[in-house]
């Protein structure tokens, strides 16, 4: 991999590290603070496919009549992974969307989804973020952080987010977290089975195949333009920076849980 590859994997490296190792992680005792943990998490699993789908219209060609567009590897890299998350199967077969089947295992977790329901619902009718945020009461974090892929979304780099995408998204679940919810799932396997049957098809599907083409993707984009490459770098920076502050969130929510 080249070397401006390289030189934006050390300057996130401790990032990565403060995030893999977050708190938050060893704050999830029982199925309370793991309702808590998903009522954030789905704002994540919902942009990462707004990301997702930008992508996929700014490398492929989505309109008619249509013509061969950018790189075949990098077409192939992106309706694959839209394929995989926008039309999985569920634990019984049903075809789903990741964000579905995360719903999904919040009404089974009993988690309040009445949030991102909303959010999402007003979003659609009104196209208006901040009347979406406000009405639906999306906690501040979770606003923060999609606030700042929808900057990306609509700067209309393809670099930038193809850098985000490549570097703050796909591999930051912690093996400490998939413990956790097995042993959830060990006491209240009614309850965690479509959380923790997501949680392995998110890890089966961004497996190293599609980490090694989204870095190939990130550096055809970038090329030999200095400029890009810094810009990539300070997004990816903010980008798991903010994911940082999603899971302080968290984090706070879950000890105030405790004290009261």
């Amino acid at each position: 991999m080249n070397e401006q590859i390289e030189k934006i994997r050390k300057s996130i490296a401790p990032l990565r590290e403060e995030i893999i190792n977050h708190p938050v992680y060893s704050a999830i005792k029982d199925i309370d603070d793991l309702r808590i943990f998903m009522q954030y998490h789905v704002y994540a699993v919902w942009d990462f496919m707004s990301l997702l789908k930008t992508l996929q219209n700014n490398l492929t060609c989505t309109s008619v009549p249509w013509f061969p567009k950018g790189s075949a590897d990098t077409r192939h890299l992106i309706n694959e992974i839209v394929v995989g998350e926008e039309a999985d199967i569920d634990l019984n077969g049903i075809r789903k969307s990741h964000f579905e089947l995360y719903i999904d295992a919040m009404k089974q977790c009993g988690a309040d989804y009445s949030k991102i329901e909303g959010f999402t619902e007003i979003l659609k009718n009104t196209n208006d973020f901040s009347t979406a945020y406000k009405n639906s009461g999306t906690p501040k974090e979770a606003k923060e952080f999609v606030d700042f892929t929808f900057e990306i979304i609509k700067s209309n780099k393809d670099y930038l987010q193809s850098a985000i995408f490549t570097f703050g998204r796909e591999d930051l679940i912690p093996g400490m977290f998939i413990s956790i919810v097995n042993d959830l799932h060990k006491k209240f396997p009614d309850s965690i089975a479509i959380f923790k049957y997501y949680l392995e098809r998110h890890i089966e599907v961004d497996g190293d195949h599609h980490s090694h083409l989204a870095l190939q993707m990130t550096s055809n984009l970038c090329g030999n333009n200095e400029k890009f490459w810094q810009e990539a770098e300070k997004a990816t920076i903010e980008s798991l920076q903010k994911r940082i502050e999603l899971w302080n969130g968290v984090h706070r929510q879950i000890l105030n849980k405790t004290k009261n």
